[in-house]
């Protein structure tokens, strides 16, 4: 049995050669199954895909009962047990595509592997592949740019707009040069779009999710901005030799209390080191006058974390930059038809204008 390794993207891990596991059908005892996962055994779905959601049903039901409390804590460990013991549910995979009846015909098992077609590989991570791929055909509408944006998988695409919205208010009044930008992790590249779209003639996108990267290498050609967009794999400013007039940064808003995974982790959690990291490397790269823009929220402060504001702390402990502007609005209220609680009704994005400080 071997695990095959990223070759280039990130991608799920698969498993090539055999496997000892045991064949689910759907007129066996789901309980015992569970069970047999949960003490560390692998199952292999057999016969029809929804086989494989009945089980992960019954282990969500069991774990509920071990991890009754709502509080974060607990939630946490109940996810936690989750995500490890849900892997060990597996779905065959022949010529790249799924065995079992009545799955999604998924295009990122060609695309992503295309040095090997026969593999066993998780159900969750199916479910991840099957949910990115449809979005990835069908497009993203984002209004403020008028287009539609198709994320490559493993790249963290906005599901909701008022940052968004907020950018293109402050580029509206920008009157600044308009020769250059550097877009710092630009994601499934909607705030570099916004930039080309406001005039700027170069913008210089940099990821270090290389997924990120590989889509917006399709997704430049598609839209005819490759003289416009130049792009850079590399953590922080690390792959950049130039100065810019404007240094955009919407990163992540969460500081994470976990050991981060590449790829979308890492566009919604930061180490604590990032911004000191980013504040520093910026000071070398924005051009005489240039302004730094960074997109945050309050989403931490709401939250009832303790976490101190990344931005706030830089303009009080050091002296390289100080606060030209600050804007704020207010997050639209979610979708009655979502699942998401109310606790984040008091959620505002932010924009911040930093200048670097005349000593």
């Amino acid at each position: 049995m071997g695990t095959m390794k990223t070759e280039t993207d990130d991608r799920p891990p698969i498993i090539t050669g055999e496997i000892e596991a045991i064949s689910f059908y759907r007129k066996m005892d789901t309980p015992t199954i569970v069970e047999k996962m949960i003490a560390g055994e692998l199952v292999l779905v057999e016969e029809f895909y929804s086989n494989g959601l009945q089980v992960l049903s019954e282990l969500k039901r069991t774990l509920q009962r071990t991890f009754k409390n709502d509080d974060f804590q607990s939630q946490r460990k109940y996810r936690s047990a989750f995500r490890k013991i849900s892997h060990r549910l597996l779905l065959k995979v022949e010529r790249n595509k799924l065995v079992v009846r009545k799955s999604p015909d998924i295009g990122w098992l060609k695309i992503l592997y295309p040095r090997v077609s026969d593999f066993y590989i998780s159900f969750p991570d199916v479910q991840g592949l099957n949910s990115s791929w449809q979005w990835y055909q069908k497009g993203i509408k984002i209004d403020t740019l008028q287009l539609t944006i198709h994320p490559y998988y493993g790249t963290y695409f906005p599901t909701r707009f008022d940052h968004l919205a907020l950018f293109d208010q402050w580029l509206k009044t920008y009157q600044g040069s308009r020769r250059s930008a550097i877009d710092m992790g630009i994601g499934s590249g909607v705030l570099s779009y916004q930039l080309i779209g406001n005039g700027f003639q170069k913008v210089f996108g940099v990821d270090s999710n290389k997924n990120a990267i590989t889509g917006l290498l399709q997704e430049r050609k598609r839209l005819g901005f490759e003289e416009k967009l130049n792009l850079t794999q590399g953590d922080l400013f690390s792959g950049l030799e130039i100065k810019s007039e404007l240094i955009v940064f919407n990163p992540p808003w969460l500081l994470a209390r976990h050991k981060l995974e590449e790829g979308i982790d890492k566009a919604i959690y930061y180490e604590e080191d990032l911004f000191p990291r980013f504040f520093q490397q910026a000071e070398n790269h924005l051009a005489p006058g240039g302004r730094i823009v960074l997109l945050f929220s309050n989403l931490a402060q709401i939250s009832g974390t303790d976490d101190v504001h990344p931005i706030k702390l830089e303009l009080e402990k050091s002296d390289r930059f100080t606060k030209e502007l600050f804007l704020r609005k207010n997050v639209k209220a979610a979708s009655k038809k979502t699942k998401r609680s109310d606790s984040r009704k008091n959620e505002k994005v932010e924009l911040w204008v930093l200048t670097q400080k005349i000593n």
